[in-house]
């Protein structure tokens, strides 16, 4: 299955780091990511191959589960990778925090991701 970047932006921001659902979030993992995929976490390490990405998404949703990602701008798109910029907090609260998720593709599916914490806007 091949996937267009900006739907890969998008589903790795809700559909595997948003997600509260360990099921759901994995079967997209398996969809949009590489065996061989690399998450890149400024803050706690890399983390290399689904199983690594599925387990720090869900340790990562678990410290705020109420929370939700928000894309704040349109994804941008370069060769075969792109950002989107986002920002996450509780419904009708502002943000908590914001960051630029970066990603690298190959064959339609997320070899790398990139994160970056930003300054709230």
């Amino acid at each position: 299955m091949s996937n267009s970047i900006s739907i890969l932006l998008r589903r790795n921001l809700l559909d595997v780091f948003g997600e509260n659902d360990p099921v759901r979030r994995r079967a997209a993992i398996d969809e949009i990511f590489t065996e061989d995929c690399v998450f890149y976490d400024p803050k706690n390490g890399i983390y290399r191959g689904r199983d690594e990405i599925d387990r720090i998404a869900g340790v990562i949703r678990a410290t705020h589960p109420d929370f939700q990602y928000q894309p704040i701008a349109e994804p941008d798109l370069s060769g075969d990778g792109g950002r989107i910029q986002w920002v996450s907090g509780r419904p009708g609260e502002a943000p908590a925090y914001a960051g630029t998720d970066f990603i690298v593709t190959r064959e339609g599916r997320i070899v790398a991701v990139y994160l970056f914490f930003d300054t709230l806007p």
